[in-house]
């Protein structure tokens, strides 16, 4: 059974005295209202308010996921919103500009939503405030723990972004382009990148600090530390039971999009102008596959544009494919960011309706287009072989060859088989036959193709000679032409000043 993508949608925490545009109705519901009181309501599969908690977000959106991913499902959890919206701070947890910040500095902010860039100095978090990442590292090397002896696992942790349209290693900076393939049975693959294997939750975090560290961050109007790339952490999770020497593999995936930004909001210029116009144009290639996904998943036959961005190409699997997928919202309830935050629940609602199939759907799937597939070839030789034979074998075949009773004889049964064989020599050797005419019909077909190509080389030489003789021709006219004027000229001349000269002479 097909089953949708969970959507769920975050509202980070305003001042007090800020105006407010939404009205909370349950944990699933509210409605916004903007300057000309005109209202949308909007129902996700959970709605976190300002007072929610990181852990309220975890363990509703991503615990269910990582415990597939231990299972061997693939999962894909991914932030969406307006820049400064809480996405990396839901993410990851509270930092500025790759530089740790100090307890006492962290205090004296009037929102934990101030501080939503990059350069986590994850280990130095406290608890309540820890983001998805830590959860995560923290749940997958619980259930490692708890599983037992007989069960040995292997995680592997990858870390890129996509920045200007070109996917980087963060964890080897020298990686700047990293190809994106497509494999069977495996989805997606980003060729060349770096895997690091992690035994604790410790390595973890400070592999994942040190590619923070890397990330592309501006500073604009709305957020003094922008993310100016799309980030993207991979953990793939291998599984051996010892005793069976079976191993499995699942793979989570985290997507912190970078924000969409309006220019005259963010005062953007120059370069992070350049930044702000390739992570619009991201988005609205990611709002296109959506649109078409949800189309054609109501009847209508479209084109899904995964191939127009690096980012829907990477998320093929997420959205389209068998992968559990959640995706985050994240919006102010200010009413000067009604706008944008209008723009993401609709995003929201929109993603809401995609169908994304299960593992065991998909591999159903698969091995019937393989059965299909198998099928038309068996179909296929069963009908040349009918042309092949005429129709007096075909009357051998059912009153001697084939359609023997189970009470025959032992010398029928003989008979019988010397007739199949000789059918089945007699078949191959037509086959043979028509195979070395078809040979022989090949390689006329090249000889006579060289020949006339010979012949067309033969006429675009003779036609570039002819070419050139003609221009040396109509040169000589020319100048034929020049020396003949000139002459006329010259006599013309002495004729009109011979007379007068003898005059006076």
């Amino acid at each position: 059974m097909a089953n949708n993508i969970c959507v769920c949608a975050r509202f980070r925490h305003v001042d007090d005295a800020e105006p407010i545009c939404i009205t909370r109705s349950d944990s699933q519901t509210f409605t916004l209202k903007d300057d000309k009181d005109e209202q949308y309501m909007f129902s996700f599969d959970k709605v976190f308010y300002e007072d929610s908690q990181q852990a309220d977000v975890y363990e509703f959106l991503a615990r269910p996921i990582v415990g597939d991913t231990i299972k061997a499902i693939n999962g894909t959890i991914i932030t969406y919103g307006q820049t400064g919206a809480g996405k990396t701070y839901t993410m990851e947890v509270m930092c500025i500009l790759g530089n740790t910040i100090f307890q006492k500095q962290l205090f004296q902010m009037k929102s934990i939503f101030d501080i939503l860039v990059q350069g986590v100095n994850i280990l130095e978090t406290d608890d309540c405030k820890k983001g998805l990442l830590p959860r995560v590292v923290d749940e997958l090397f619980e259930a490692i723990k708890l599983s037992g002896e007989a069960t040995a696992y292997t995680i592997k942790l990858s870390m890129v972004e996509i920045y200007m349209e070109r996917v980087r290693d963060l964890f080897d900076l020298s990686k700047d382009n990293i190809q994106i393939k497509e494999q069977k049975g495996h989805g997606i693959l980003l060729s060349g990148v770096t895997e690091i294997s992690i035994s604790d939750g410790e390595e973890a975090l400070k592999s994942l600090c040190s590619g923070i560290a890397n990330r592309a961050v501006g500073e604009t109007r709305m957020n003094m530390g922008s993310s100016r790339s799309h980030c993207i952490y991979i953990f793939t999770v291998e599984k051996e039971v010892t005793n069976e020497k079976r191993m499995s593999s699942g793979k989570l995936v985290l997507v912190d999009l970078a924000g969409s930004e309006k220019v005259e909001k963010t005062g953007a210029e120059g370069r992070v102008l350049e930044e702000a116009k390739a992570i619009n144009k991201s988005l609205s290639v990611l709002g296109n596959v959506i649109n078409a996904l949800t189309s054609s998943q109501q009847g209508k036959a479209y084109h899904i544009p995964y191939r127009d961005s690096k980012l829907t190409r990477i998320l093929q699997d997420a959205l389209g494919g068998s992968s559990q997928t959640a995706l985050l919202c994240c919006c102010s309830p200010s009413i000067c960011n009604l706008s944008e935050s209008l723009s993401t629940l609709r995003f929201g609602a929109r993603a809401k309706h995609i169908k994304a199939l299960s593992p065991k759907e998909d591999r159903k799937q698969e091995t019937s287009i393989e059965n299909d597939v198998n099928l038309k070839i068996v179909d296929r030789i069963l009908k040349k072989l009918r042309e092949k034979l005429d129709v007096e074998t075909m009357n051998m075949l059912v009153m001697d060859g084939v359609f023997s009773s189970s009470s025959s004889s032992i010398e029928e049964e003989e008979e019988e088989e010397e007739e199949v064989n000789l059918i089945t020599l007699e078949t191959i050797s037509s086959w043979k036959e028509a195979t070395e005419k078809l040979v022989k019909t090949i390689i006329e077909i090249r000889s006579e193709k060289k020949i006339v190509k010979d012949e067309y080389e033969v006429m675009m030489e003779e036609y570039r000679v002819m070419k050139q003789v003609t221009r040396i021709k109509l040169i000589r006219q020319r100048k034929v032409y020049l020396f003949l004027g000139l002459t006329f000229g010259v006599l013309a001349s002495t004729c009109f000043f011979l007379p007068i000269l003898l005059r006076f002479s």
